[in-house]
Formats: structure tokens, C-alpha cells, sequence
């Protein structure tokens, strides 16, 4: 493992979004040579909002940001945190937009944009005897060149590629599919019945935005609480689907409805498409591996990837796996051997199907492990943890999409210290 000695390790950073913009800053503030590649044509990843459509089936859209999202957590958790959203806004939870806007007064404020390469691709990761080759497509130029890396930081992002199920007569229905990634405007259902597959934060959300304006909405999910959207006048919760019609489905109580549109809110798969297979890392339903404590690659532990477990603080885990790695990157810490990172990664799985879920989707889900998993990361690399008031904080927005939907959001939360905070101006204990 290289140290730092005489020069400047070079570290390349996939992606500007959310992770990306977090693992350069604390790349370049550890004294590394950071560059961000963005094949967009600003920053902000995955909160950027466009209308673009796919031309054809070969084409790809980034964002899956919709008209009127509003956070379903509060920006007082979202912030990173030694930069948090500004005082002036009044809400907790915020719009898009102003996600973006933060995001992008974090770069400005750690003076990042000069280590961001916009319109910029990589297209392809190869590990080297001691270093990687990365090739980058510059979009402007339209020219493709390699460059050379130490270390490499995947923050792609997991919001593109739709995970769609298989079901039985799906190529029958003769209705609209649609993936949620793809949605953007409720009108575009107006005076339709329409099929929402899915319950979790976008499923509840989306189905709260197109029913006003649809005729009829059927909420299909295996949740073993029941959502509430009694507030819905128009929307009937139904189980699993059985198989589709022509015109609509049965489903797994044996009723049948018609309606002319389904959306597929059942979430994304994780897709590295830059990475060469010899990077080492297999992904077989959204278990990405072998990776040590969910982000170094232990066949070369110079690659971290940052953001794959979800039920989670975003930019909070975000920031503490990108402090972690850098830890080692820099070489005030050391690896431990690759038998012991695998021996720790089949502990790990082990304990989690050990618990009756051998779900090869759940492999990166936190939820309360998350904790577990703060504390792990702080020990290990000696590292300032997350603060207990937004472990406090976190926990009192859990689970709100499903039972407050049509109320949480006026919620407003004020961090008070590092372990209290008020809700609607009260302290809750």
C-alpha cells in the first residue's frame, strides 16, 4: 500500500452528486489530489430536475426527480456535518431545488468547482500493477483519454437503473408501463385509473401526487403494516399482484381490477457499467461484493464505493464512509489482511441471513444496524461519529411516509445541541 511521502497520491471521484462532491472535499482537504468527472452539465446528481425523456430504448436518463418532490426527511439530518442548510429557510422539509441549491453552495464553500471536470464520462475503471487506468470521455471535445489514479472513489449513484419484477402476463397488459424513475408530472394520469406497484418513500409519495389527479388509484404492496391513506379518497390499497390481464390484473386475494397505467415504484438496481470485470467486484441482486464494511473493494482495497446502504442518514453515512477510507487511502491507518476482511464480511452476512432474511437485496439495508454500523467506522478508523442528536432526530421521522404522509411534512425540527432538539418548538426526550 502506497503512503504518502513524497508526492501527492492522486484520487479519481465518479460522479458530483451528493456522495461525489463529499468524497472530494474530504479527499483534498486530507492533502490528496482530487478530480471530480461529472458527465452532466452541472452538479447535483440524481437532484436535478428534468423533463428529458428517453429518445429510444438504448437511451439513458439520469435523474429521477419529479415536479413538486418535497424531502422526506428534514434538512436538518440532510446537511453534512461540518455544513449544514442555512438558517433562512423555514422549513424542515424542503424542495428539490433546494437541495440542489445547498449542494451547490457546499462546493463553493470547500472551493471544489476547480477540481470538477463537468461533461466529463469515465467509461472505463482497469486496475494497474499500483495504480488504475481511467479512461474519460470529455463530451465538449468529444475525445477519450486515459488517465492514471491511486486510488478511486465510486460515487455513480444508484437512482438510474430501474429493477423491474417479473410477473406473470406483464407482456399481455395492453395498458401503460412505467417505471418511477420516468415520472415527472401527475397530469400525466389525469382523469386515468392507474396501478401504483410499491409503498416505500417514492411509492407513497407518488401515489399521493397522482391521485389528485387520477380518477382511480390501486396501491399494490406486501407491507405488513397498512399504509394510511384514508386522506385518499380515491386510492385502494391492494396485496401483491397475481398475474396481469389484458386490461388490468389479479391480484393475490383474488380480486381483479382494470386501469390503464401501472408504475413500477419497486426501486433500482446497482450498475457499475465503467468498471472492468478484473476490478474484482461481482453484483448479483444488489449485493455488490466482496466489499469490507460495505464500501472498500477487498480485491483492491484502493477502490471504495460510497452510498450503497440505504435505510439510512444519506449524506451523514456519505461522509463518514468517505472519512473512513481516507483514513487508509492517506495511510494513518492500516488494511487488515484480505482473509480478515473476508472472514468480517461473511461474519457480517452471515449474522444478517442468520436472522431469517437470506435476501441478497437486503445485503446493504441498514435501519437499525445503522448505528452498529456508525460506531464500527469510528472505531475503527478512529473517527468523530455522527452526532446522537441526529441519531435522535432520525429516528423520530422513522416510518413517517407511511402513517403521517398527509401531515408529516409540517413538521419543524431545530437542532438545539449535539444531543437535543425540538419539534414544532418542543423538546422531545
Amino acid at each position: 500500500m502506497k503512503t504518502l511521502k513524497d508526492q501527492k497520491r492522486r484520487v479519481c471521484v465518479i460522479g458530483a452528486g451528493t456522495a461525489g462532491l463529499c468524497a472530494l472535499k474530504n479527499s483534498l482537504e486530507a492533502g490528496l489530489d482530487a478530480v471530480a468527472y461529472e458527465r452532466g452539465t452541472e452538479i447535483g446528481g440524481t437532484w436535478i430536475f428534468s423533463d428529458k425523456m428517453p429518445k429510444d430504448e438504448y437511451d439513458e436518463v439520469h435523474s429521477s426527480m419529479y415536479e413538486g418532490l418535497r424531502t422526506n426527511l428534514p434538512k436538518e439530518v440532510m446537511g453534512y456535518p461540518d455544513y449544514s442548510y442555512p438558517d433562512d429557510i423555514d422549513e424542515s422539509f424542503i424542495t428539490a431545488q433546494q437541495v440542489l441549491n445547498f449542494l451547490r453552495s457546499y462546493a463553493k464553500h470547500f472551493k471544489l468547482e476547480p477540481h470538477i471536470k463537468l461533461q466529463h464520462e469515465v467509461i472505463r475503471v482497469r486496475p494497474r500493477l499500483d495504480d488504475w487506468e481511467v479512461y474519460v470521455w470529455d463530451h465538449s471535445t468529444d475525445t477519450c483519454d486515459p488517465v492514471y489514479y491511486d486510488f478511486v472513489y465510486v460515487c455513480n449513484g444508484h437512482y438510474t437503473e430501474p429493477d423491474l419484477p417479473q410477473i406473470e402476463g406483464l407482456e399481455l397488459y395492453r395498458g401503460k408501463k412505467m417505471h418511477s424513475h420516468l415520472y415527472r408530472k401527475a397530469d400525466t394520469f389525469k382523469d386515468e385509473s392507474v396501478l401504483i406497484i410499491g409503498a416505500g418513500p417514492s411509492g407513497m409519495d407518488i401515489c399521493n401526487h397522482i391521485r389528485t389527479a387520477a380518477k382511480k388509484v390501486f396501491l399494490s404492496h406486501h407491507l405488513s403494516t397498512t399504509p394510511n391513506t384514508a386522506f385518499m379518497g380515491n386510492v385502494s390499497q391492494k396485496p401483491d399482484v397475481e398475474r396481469f390481464t389484458p386490461n388490468g390484473a389479479v391480484f393475490k386475494d383474488g380480486s381483479e381490477e382494470s386501469f390503464g397505467h401501472v408504475l413500477f415504484c419497486t426501486g433500482y438496481k446497482y450498475t457499475f457499467p465503467c468498471l472492468s470485470t478484473d476490478v474484482g467486484i461481482q453484483v448479483i441482486d444488489n449485493f455488490v461484493q466482496p466489499l469490507w464494511k460495505h464500501c472498500i473493494n477487498i480485491n483492491h482495497p484502493t477502490m471504495a464505493f460510497i452510498g450503497l446502504p440505504f435505510n439510512v442518514i444519506p449524506t451523514h453515512i456519505f461522509d463518514m464512509q468517505v472519512r473512513f477510507t481516507v483514513k487508509f487511502f492517506t495511510g494513518e491507518r492500516q488494511f487488515p489482511s484480505r482473509e480478515e476482511m473476508i472472514a468480517e464480511l461473511e461474519q457480517e452476512i452471515g449474522e444478517r441471513w442468520g436472522c431469517g432474511v437470506h435476501n441478497r437485496k437486503k445485503a446493504h439495508q441498514m435501519g437499525e444496524r445503522q448505528f452498529v454500523y456508525y460506531n464500527e467506522l469510528a472505531r475503527i478508523a478512529g473517527i468523530e461519529n455522527i452526532k446522537p442528536v441526529i441519531h435522535k432526530l432520525m429516528k423520530d421521522c422513522g416510518k413517517k411516509y407511511i402513517f403521517e404522509l398527509d401531515s408529516y411534512r409540517s413538521n419543524k425540527y431545530t437542532i438545539v445541541d449535539n444531543e437535543n432538539f425540538l419539534k414544532n418548538g418542543k423538546a422531545i426526550v
